[in-house]
């Protein structure tokens, strides 16, 4: 138990640099303290105490504001960063290494009792601020779940995830590690950008350059006497006026 704690604090202190030293994580940070005590509840949980498995998550829910069943696998140096609002369902399952930020919902969206209802998240996982993973579905190590984003399907190893429903930015293969260079606070990526936001702005570009290309037509073969209808001004289409609908 000890080990674990030690583990904990020290991949805390790695990934945050608020972190100063150990006893300010283990006496400030509800993220740990809430894994330490869904910990004991687990415990409670498979040993056939369920009643108070319960009442321990429901202790560490109003101390702490985050919601962990007792039901929930939960690996090691798992950070949960900040926390409050964070909710992990029954069935989740979340790997060594993975770190989840506030308001964070593993959700499910089945109905059906004993059956696996909610997300796994491999090792190494980053989940953003506010997103949900609704579904028995697996997110690969590595993976990054953008901030907001509303994840129902599968995201492969080493992916990046944005928008609602959540896109996939890129995969890459990679090893998942807490001194890879790789890790992004909130699941931000320098190609984080919504793919459909992206295929938007590229579309009102190329638009845009077309119209431009029909007018100076339409204005060479005006010269040239040949007589073009002209375009009514307001149906003129503005890149920046549409790129602001979807950014």
């Amino acid at each position: 138990m000890f080990k674990h704690l030690r583990e904990d604090i020290a991949s805390i202190i790695q990934r945050d640099p608020a972190a100063r030293n150990a006893w300010e994580v283990l006496t400030c940070y509800p993220g740990l303290q809430a894994i330490v005590m869904h910990r004991w509840a687990s415990w409670c949980w498979r040993h056939g105490l369920k009643w108070l498995g319960r009442f321990i998550g429901q202790l560490a829910r109003f101390f702490t504001g985050i919601e962990i069943h007792p039901g929930a696998s939960i690996g090691q140096r798992v950070f949960i960063d900040h926390g409050f609002g964070v909710v992990i369902g029954e069935t989740a399952v979340v790997g060594d290494d993975c770190t989840i930020y506030q308001g964070v919902t593993l959700g499910g969206t089945s109905l059906a009792k004993g059956a696996k209802r909610h997300p796994t998240l491999e090792a190494g996982v980053i989940v953003g601020a506010g997103a949900k993973v609704l579904g028995a579905f697996t997110v690969g190590a590595g993976a990054k779940i953008g901030s907001n984003s509303v994840v129902v399907k599968p995201v492969p190893a080493g992916a990046t995830a944005v928008g609602n429903p959540a896109h996939l930015v890129h995969a890459e293969t990679i090893e998942p590690s807490l001194e890879a260079p790789c890790f992004s606070a909130y699941g931000v990526t320098a190609n984080g950008d919504d793919p459909i936001s992206k295929a938007f702005r590229q579309l009102a570009d190329h638009v845009c350059q077309q119209q431009a290309q029909i007018e100076k037509l339409c204005s060479t073969m005006s010269a040239a006497g040949i007589l073009c209808e002209p375009m009514p001004e307001e149906k003129r289409l503005e890149a920046e006026a549409i790129t602001q609908l979807v950014d």
